[in-house]
């Protein structure tokens, strides 16, 4: 039996070396000495390749995208264990995600090299460490391949375009899930429960000396001793480790056509973003925000050291990782109030010793208008403020569950492809529940990513005894791992609720109406029998002038407090029970 065992690994390893080297594993960003990036097609070819040369590389199919073809995803761990929940229990994963702008291709290049040389050996992955990775995430995007549309890039020599296959900006939609891409990345992402998510992109801001810079989730937001673990140990150990491989990186200069020196302030990203998607369970995320401006060779090659460097680091805390993230999730679940909103703690700042170029505004030869220009001749290095304390702004209590009616399709589907626990009510029967009634919205007038999103959504609510039928809802606890994107999408005044990406707008419009003259008789009946009403009604047009002078706004108010104003109109139609 040895000697069968023995022979067989032999085999086995004759088989792999002639795979491998029938295979050229050089990128063709090597190739091309990094000027160029490689095609959809290279990409896929290269971790197929790369998968029946090395054992510890997995290469598999994982969901549809808008253009037709299928999601990859790849796996590295040189253990022989592929299922995830076993693997969570040594390992802490990495998930990369390349190419949701597939212009910004840095990452693309930068993990294919990176896992060959894991894979062959020549840089060791730490025992608990597994990788795994989204070769290219917008494949529509990357077969649309193109040399103009990155009009402030400095290379590559063509690369793909942002929006997908559908037009879609992928990194807007991981709430709204508009796109087969989008449901597809849940349904990896929950399988995978990545402790780590490393999101690679190129920016486009201001000028200055960095190559690298990274945008780490909101550490207020990301909340409690995770967050602070994020702010206080991660992001200094990344920074300390690429500047002794003499990397410099610095925050993401969120800034638009101003200096950097004038202080700038943390980008904070709502879940419609990757990094702020992946928070809801509690994964420590980072965009990796190369400059647009410098080479593109050096933009890869900092992106790679960026990858290998966070590696190490979730080596060396894999244990206070794995601890940090199962008590977030127990302190979300015990939490009376939820922050639904943040803003900006300007009683509390960072300051940065930045490297810059100096700049000033000169009168445009095109426009004849006042113009950013940036010297190169004059780099700097000054103290700037950064602003990266955020505080509540608005918070909400958490109830016990949510009842969401399965006609609301679009919504069920969504949480169930997020892996949210919905369970059939086991009887129909009267429930105390909180009703909510939206009182004030605000819409943006331009289209956005397919919608016009509402904002500054405020609501009223009422305590009420309803008739729910068993089979007209599912029951939504929040006592579950999923507890931050069930308040995060069912609470209307959350920045990305289904409710502000207009999933509940037909609730908007009303359905009923009156005509005036039939109207004008009854409201009068309405009035003689109401007084309380009527009172109201008089001390409205004493103190409100517009009211008094526009009749059918009276008629209407009275309407809206009269039997037959139809009760959907403006109530939201998921209800909370109460703890």
């Amino acid at each position: 039996m040895k000697k069968y065992l023995l022979v067989l690994l032999v085999l086995t390893a004759c088989k792999i070396e002639k795979e491998s080297a029938n295979y050229d594993f050089t990128t063709r960003f090597e190739k091309s000495n990094g000027t160029e990036t490689a095609t959809y097609q290279e990409v896929i070819a290269f971790y197929e390749a790369l998968a029946e040369a090395y054992p510890s590389v997995k290469f598999r199919n994982s969901g549809r995208t808008d253009s037709g073809e299928l999601l990859k995803l790849v796996t590295l761990n040189p253990s022989p264990e592929t299922n995830y929940n076993k693997i969570r229990e040594q390992k802490r994963i990495i998930l990369i995600n390349n190419g949701i702008h597939p212009g910004e291709s840095d990452g693309i290049d930068a993990t294919m090299m990176l896992f060959r040389d894991i894979a062959q050996g020549k840089i060791d992955l730490p025992k608990h460490v597994m990788l795994a990775t989204i070769p290219v995430y917008n494949v529509g995007g990357a077969l649309n391949r193109n040399s103009g549309t990155r009009t402030n890039q400095n290379g590559p020599e063509a690369y793909g375009f942002r929006g997908n296959a559908k037009n879609y900006d992928l990194n807007r939609d991981f709430i709204k899930a508009d796109t087969r891409n989008a449901s597809s990345f849940a349904r990896i992402f929950q399988a995978l429960q990545p402790d780590i998510l490393i999101d690679n992109h190129v920016s486009n801001g201001a000028d200055y000396q960095y190559t690298l810079t990274h945008l780490f989730t909101q550490h207020d937001k990301l909340g409690g001793a995770l967050g602070e673990y994020l702010q206080d140990e991660m992001m200094p150990s990344l920074e300390k480790d690429l500047q002794a491989k003499e990397w410099d990186i610095t925050p993401y200069v969120n800034v638009f056509n101003k200096t950097p020196e004038q202080g700038f302030s943390q980008f904070l990203d709502s879940p419609r973003y990757s990094t702020g998607y992946t928070t809801l369970w509690n994964t420590l995320g980072v965009m990796v925000e190369t400059h647009m401006l410098k080479p593109y060779k050096q933009r890869v090659e900092g992106t790679y050291e960026l990858m290998n460097s966070m590696i190490q680091l979730v080596e060396r805390d894999h244990e206070q990782i794995k601890t940090l993230r199962e008590e977030a999730y127990e302190t979300f679940r015990n939490a009376e109030t939820y922050t639904l909103q943040w803003e900006i703690d300007s009683s509390r700042t960072s300051t940065l010793n930045f490297k810059g170029f100096e700049g000033e505004m000169v009168v445009s030869n095109v426009t004849g208008k006042p113009r950013l220009k940036y010297d190169r001749n004059r780099p700097f290095t000054k103290d700037v403020t950064y602003f990266n304390f955020f505080k509540p702004k608005k918070d909400v209590t958490i109830p016990k569950a949510y009842l969401v009616p399965k006609v609301w399709r679009k919504v069920v589907n969504r949480l169930e492809f997020n892996a949210i626990e919905l369970e059939e009510l086991k009887d129909s029967d009267s429930l105390d529940v909180e009703v909510y009634r939206i009182e004030n919205y605000e819409t943006f007038n331009r289209p956005y990513e397919g919608h016009y999103p509402h904002y500054n959504t405020s609501v009223s609510v009422s305590a009420e005894s309803v008739y729910i039928d068993e089979d007209d809802y599912y029951l939504v606890k929040t006592d579950q791992k999923g507890i931050r994107y069930v308040l995060e999408t069912l609470e209307p005044g959350a920045p990305d609720s289904f409710f502000n990406w207009n999933f509940f707008d037909t609730i908007l419009q009303q359905k009923e109406g009156f005509s005036p003259y039939v109207w004008e008789d009854e409201a009068e009946e309405l009035l003689s029998k109401n007084t309380v009403l009527k009172t109201e009604f008089e001390a409205k047009k004493l103190t409100e002038p517009d009211f008094a002078n526009n009749w059918y706004a009276q008629l209407d108010w009275l309407f809206k407090r009269s039997e037959h104003y139809e009760k959907a109109h403006l109530r939201y139609p998921v209800y909370r029970i109460p703890k």
